[in-house]
This record gives C-alpha cells, sequence and structure tokens, in this order.
C-alpha cells in the first residue's frame, strides 16, 4: 500500500519561503507523475503541481514562478519548494501519485499558514 509522509509546513509571514517534503513508500517516486494539491480552509483540495516521471514539471497558474517542485530519487521523496508566499497559500498541502490522487488514499498533510 502507497503510504505518504508531508513534512516541513509552519507558520511563516508574507513573503517567506518554506520546503516542503513527502516520504514515500510503497511506490517509487521516479516512476510515477507525483503530485502536490492543498485544502485551504473550508474549501476543497486544488491541484498546485506535477512533476512527471520524465521530469517535466507543471504549476497552477497562481503558483507558478513562486513554487518548484522536485524529488530525490534515492530518498524516494518530493519536494515543495515555496517562495514569496502569499496570505492565500495558506492551506493543508498534500502530496500524491497521479493516479493516487483520484483515490481516498492521502497522507495526513502539512499545515502552512501564511500571516499578512
Amino acid at each position: 500500500q502507497v503510504q505518504l509522509v508531508e513534512t516541513g509546513g509552519g507558520l511563516v509571514q508574507a513573503g517567506g519561503s518554506l520546503r516542503l517534503s513527502c516520504a514515500a513508500s510503497g511506490t517509487i517516486v521516479s516512476r510515477n507523475a507525483m503530485v502536490w494539491y492543498r485544502q485551504p480552509p473550508g474549501n476543497q483540495r486544488d491541484w498546485v503541481a506535477t512533476i512527471t516521471s520524465n521530469g517535466n514539471t507543471y504549476y497552477r497558474d497562481s503558483v507558478k514562478d513562486r513554487f518548484r517542485i522536485s524529488r530525490d530519487n534515492a530518498k524516494n521523496t518530493v519536494y515543495l519548494q515555496m517562495n514569496s508566499l502569499k496570505p492565500e497559500d495558506t492551506a493543508v498541502y498534500y502530496c500524491n501519485t497521479q493516479s493516487g490522487s483520484m483515490t481516498d488514499n492521502w497522507g495526513q498533510g502539512t499545515q502552512v499558514t501564511i500571516s499578512s
């Protein structure tokens, strides 16, 4: 069974940076398209970024040029580097495989709170 553990969240001021990590087990991140999603308070979970098995990356428009998704194959871990953070980035952040994101199998997420 695929398990995903997200860490790295916290409380930072607007303009600050955070790096989120997603440690995977039961799957090999380099062989999957891996995704980050986020769920703001009272809202649905929304897609943020994708890294494909080929290393291509994609971002939602609101985070393009501020966030960067990457992976460390040796650690079987996916990262989300978040810069120039804004209050509207406040959310619980989750990672998953592309296929897993269509199921109910999600990790516990990591809370990101941006103060203005």
